[in-house]
């Protein structure tokens, strides 16, 4: 485990090297989301080929995991291209007063990162089930569920972004009516997956590390403050109008 785990952080270490030199050309710190997401995709792939586990849960994590992870990739890297360099990095490069080298060590921690989360597709495929089960189904039922709420979601706030006549308001449309963040609310029960995966691998309570860490990262560390954060300074009033009447 420990190999395979070495061999996706030293490929994630060289990758977020090179697009953390993109980044330098293009001043888009953006890229970085792009890569953590793709760089979880090949790893899924990864384990399904090297991890010790029977061949369904290895196809299962290799097919759901990699399809969540270029799925992500390919809807930021969308944003990326076709916008401003995101608020928040915008607001990180202002702080850090455009130093290259603190920017280096936050690519190469989201290099980090990608191993952390992607422990829980390592334990999954390594399940020695051989046959579909009930908790297989669960999984993908969940994947399911939440590929789906995360995509309709992303699909309705670039809607409502792409109207010029939304600029400066808060998006209310569709999911956003009943959550400020319905992507991340999504994004958060996708990790579920592997934990029903993973009934039966060895330290299969391992995957419970994917579901814990992201919805640490989204709640206190690099998601809904950063997001909110600017959301405020854009949107002023009418946003604060929504944390008061829209749940986080």
């Amino acid at each position: 485990m420990l190999d395979a785990l070495g061999i996706v952080w030293l490929v994630a270490a060289l990758a977020m090297a090179a697009v953390w030199a993109l980044q330098v050309r293009t001043r888009n710190a953006g890229f970085v989301d792009v890569a953590w997401a793709a760089l979880l995709g090949l790893a899924a792939l990864y384990y399904g080929l090297v991890a010790d586990g029977a061949f369904l849960p290895r196809l299962l994590v290799a097919l759901l995991a990699a399809t969540w992870g270029f799925r992500l990739a390919l809807h930021l890297l969308h944003r990326v291209l076709n916008e401003r360099e995101d608020g928040r990095y915008a607001h990180l490069r202002a702080h850090w007063q455009g130093n290259q080298w603190k920017f280096f060590a936050f690519f190469q921690a989201q290099a980090l990162a990608v191993v952390l989360f992607s422990l829980p597709f390592l334990v999954a495929a390594g399940n020695p089930t051989e046959e579909l089960n009930l908790w297989m189904v669960l999984g993908v039922l969940i994947w399911a569920g939440s590929l789906s709420g995360e995509s309709i979601a992303d699909l309705q706030l670039a809607r409502f972004r792409a109207d010029p006549r939304n600029r400066g308001s808060t998006c209310r449309a569709g999911l956003w009516r009943y959550s400020r963040h319905p992507n991340y609310f999504f994004e958060w029960t996708h990790w579920f997956a592997y934990v029903c995966l993973a009934v039966g691998a060895p330290y299969g309570w391992l995957t419970l590390t994917g579901s814990t860490l992201m919805l640490i990262s989204l709640c206190w560390v690099s998601g809904i403050p950063f997001v909110e954060a600017q959301s405020l300074r854009s949107r002023g009033d009418d946003y604060r109008e929504y944390q008061r009447t829209t749940s986080m």
